[in-house]
C-alpha cells in the first residue's frame, strides 16, 4: 500500500492533467508525463451506469499506484447528482491529495463537501484537514459568488474555470482569442487573489490546433493564471515552458532584489533601477519570480 505525503496547499500547479479514472491502462502512468497535478475524473469521463466501477478502480489506483511528486486530485460528481457522498468517502479511504468540486455555485456548496469529508476522514482514520478542496466555476452564478467561494473553507486551495460548461450556460460558442469567456476569466482571478488561492484556466479540446493553444496559454499567464486544465499529455511542455519565469524576468529580479538589499542597508525605501522608480511592491513581485523560478526548475542563483 502506498503511504503518500501530506498534500501542500501552495504548491506548483501549471497543469492539471484530467484522467478518466476508469481507465486503468491511463492512470497507471499517470505519473510519467510530468503533469504538476493529475485528476482522476468520476464526473463526465463515467457513464452513469458505470459509477460504482469508477470508484471501485479509483479506489485501488491510489491504493496501489505510487506517484511520487505529482499531486493526485479527484474530481467528483456534482451535488446535485446521487454519486458525490460515495464519491468522497472513496477519494479520502483512498488517500487522494485533494478533491475538485464540480459545478460549485456557492460557499455552501464548498461547505457540505468540507463536512462529508471530515466525516470520510474520522471514518477511515485519515488526518483531520489533509484533504484539500478545490472549486469548478461552471456556471454565471459559480463566477459571481467567486470570491465566497474562494473564502469558504481553509482547505480550499483554488478555483478553475471550466469552459464547456459556461459556455453552455451562456449560449456562446468557443471564440477566438476568448471574447466569450474572458470577462468570467476576470473575474474569476480578481476573486482568487483577493482571497490568496491559486486560480486555473480551462482546457482547450482542440489538440489539432497547438498554435490556438499556445496562443491561449499565452493569455492565460498575461492575465496572471497560476495554470491550466489540461486533456492530454501532449500539452504539458508548453504549458510549462510559458508559464516559467523568462531568463530576462530572472535577471531583472535579481537586480532587485540585490539592489534592495543594499539600499535597505543604507535606509532609503524609494530610488530608481534602470531609469524607473522601484519600491517595495516591486521587490514583492521579484521575490515571487524568483521563488517561481526555484519552482520550476529554471533558477540556479543564489538568492
Amino acid at each position: 500500500m502506498i503511504t503518500r505525503k501530506k498534500p501542500v496547499k501552495n504548491r506548483l500547479r501549471r497543469t492539471m492533467m484530467f484522467m478518466n479514472a476508469q481507465n486503468p491502462g491511463l492512470v497507471k502512468d499517470g505519473y510519467i508525463y510530468g503533469a504538476d497535478s493529475i485528476i482522476l475524473d468520476l464526473e463526465d469521463a463515467v457513464a452513469e451506469n458505470q459509477k460504482d466501477a469508477a470508484r471501485f478502480s479509483l479506489y485501488h489506483t491510489l491504493k496501489t499506484i505510487d506517484y511520487g511528486d505529482v499531486e493526485v486530485l479527484v474530481r467528483i460528481n456534482g451535488l446535485d447528482t446521487p454519486h458525490w457522498q460515495e464519491d468522497i468517502r472513496c477519494v479520502v479511504a483512498g488517500g487522494a491529495d485533494g478533491i475538485r468540486i464540480a459545478k460549485c455555485e456557492s460557499a455552501q456548496d464548498v461547505k457540505t463537501v468540507e463536512q462529508h469529508v471530515l466525516a470520510a476522514e474520522r471514518e477511515f482514520g485519515v488526518e483531520e484537514g489533509r484533504t484539500l478542496l478545490m472549486a469548478a466555476l461552471e456556471s454565471p452564478k459559480g463566477i459571481l459568488n467567486a470570491y465566497e467561494i474562494c473564502c469558504a473553507s481553509d482547505r480550499m486551495f483554488g478555483v478553475a474555470i471550466a469552459g464547456g460548461d459556461f459556455r453552455k450556460s451562456m449560449h456562446v460558442q468557443i471564440e477566438k482569442g476568448g471574447v466569450e469567456i474572458n470577462t468570467a476569466r476576470g473575474l474569476m482571478l480578481l476573486a482568487a487573489r483577493a482571497a490568496g488561492v491559486q486560480c486555473y484556466d480551462t482546457n482547450f479540446p482542440n489538440l489539432d490546433d497547438m498554435e490556438g493553444f499556445r496562443e491561449e496559454v499565452v493569455l492565460d499567464r498575461q492575465m496572471g493564471f497560476d495554470g491550466k486544465s489540461i486533456i492530454n499529455p501532449r500539452q504539458i511542455r508548453l504549458v510549462h515552458e510559458i508559464f516559467a519565469p523568462t531568463a530576462k524576468e530572472i535577471a531583472h529580479s535579481e537586480k532587485l532584489l540585490r539592489s534592495f538589499n543594499e539600499q535597505a542597508e543604507k535606509g532609503v525605501g524609494v530610488y530608481t533601477v534602470d531609469g524607473k522608480m522601484v519600491d517595495v511592491p516591486f521587490f514583492e513581485d521579484a521575490r515571487r519570480i524568483i521563488e517561481l523560478a526555484k519552482a520550476c526548475g529554471v533558477y540556479h542563483g543564489d538568492l
